[in-house]
């Protein structure tokens, strides 16, 4: 039987491509998403492959077990959660209310606790949870006090979750990311914004999300067997930039 993988926000983006390579790694995927439309051409996409599709709000704990259930229930007690479920907001400090704050750390950080409880209730032998966060989570960038915070908490959840569960044999881990193609920020509609976060990428251009995908597939293997509490960043050397580069 396939090693089963739950992946919360994985109709689309970066979440679908996490999907897409697992299923090439073998993996049985359950894919937990609150968009069904998305859902829907996911399920119209991976038409045919190991793949159940299950509609979920993250910040919804009797949503998140009914789900989790029914992908028990298809495949199994399952080794691997990947939280790509996630809203990025950007505004000035002074700008962000406190209902957006509460919106994207609800959503971004609370969402991926309430998904790594559900998924210690239901682990197999072992279980690989890898979390996304991002650059904006390791560093100060102009905009993103809502998203930075939600992310750093992730991080920092993450480590205490590797630290606390590692004799049960549970890995925790987290892939930072940087500006993607398929990222839903606002900014990526403002050209000059966009230029600017390139402009302070050396590699000089955005994540595929394939890219994110290959990460999180390494850290699931047994190559990684070793890793946890481990932030692994995939951002074209933007978070490590000092001086930009002389073209």
């Amino acid at each position: 039987m396939n090693p089963a993988a739950i992946i919360t926000g994985g109709a689309s983006g970066v979440g679908l491509a996490v999907a897409e390579r697992l299923l090439d790694d073998g993996w049985y995927v359950a894919v937990v998403d609150s968009d069904r439309a998305a859902l829907a051409e996911a399920e119209d996409l991976l038409a045919g492959e190991e793949a159940i599709f299950l509609a979920a709000d993250v910040t919804d704990e009797d949503e998140v077990a009914d789900a989790f259930d029914a992908a028990v229930g298809a495949q199994g007690l399952f080794a691997a959660l990947v939280n790509c479920a996630g809203i990025r907001r950007e505004a000035p400090f002074e700008e962000t209310s406190a209902e957006l704050f509460r919106q994207v750390l609800d959503i971004n950080l609370a969402g991926a606790f309430i998904a790594a409880q559900a998924a210690l209730a239901r682990m197999g032998e072992g279980l690989s949870i890898v979390n996304l966060t991002s650059v904006s989570g390791l560093r100060a960038n102009g905009g993103h006090a809502a998203y930075g915070a939600s992310k750093a908490g992730v991080k920092l959840m993450s480590e205490v979750m590797a630290m606390e569960l590692a004799d049960r044999g549970v890995r925790v881990n987290c892939v930072a990311v940087g500006l993607v193609e398929t990222s839903t920020a606002a900014f990526d509609e403002d050209m000059e914004r966009r230029r600017a976060w390139l402009e302070a990428t050396p590699q000089r251009r955005a994540a595929e999300p394939r890219d994110i995908a290959a990460a999180v597939a390494y850290l699931l293997s047994p190559e990684a067997g070793f890793i946890t509490g481990h932030t692994l960043v995939v951002d074209g050397g933007f978070s490590v930039a000092g001086l930009p580069r002389e073209d």
